[in-house]
């Protein structure tokens, strides 16, 4: 990633996703859907398999999206490394007359 406004765009992602990820409400959210997902699932029926795979998957999802906030953090914080790195690599060139 060496292109800088999609640095800039990563970094920005990355404070908005922080933000939910932080958001009381939303992991309220997030924990009353996987608990209620999972007491269904517990209270299907032998025979209703479909059912089953049907609340297997939406309890997995919300950790996915978990996962996925949590990946646009990490990638944000590398660009913000990657971005510092581009400023401080400029600065040693105007410092010393390369530019």
């Amino acid at each position: 990633m060496s292109d800088e406004s999609a640095l800039e765009r990563a970094a920005a992602r990355a404070v908005r996703a922080e933000a939910l990820l932080d958001d009381e409400l939303l992991n309220e959210a997030f924990d009353s859907l996987e608990k209620s997902y999972i007491a269904a699932w517990r209270d299907t029926t032998i025979d209703d398999a479909a059912g089953r795979e049907k609340l297997f998957l939406a309890i997995n999802i919300v950790g996915k999206v978990r996962d996925h906030l949590a990946g646009v953090v990490a990638n944000g914080k590398l660009a913000r490394a990657e971005l510092k790195e581009l400023a401080e690599t400029a600065e040693r060139r105007k410092r010393f007359g390369i530019i």
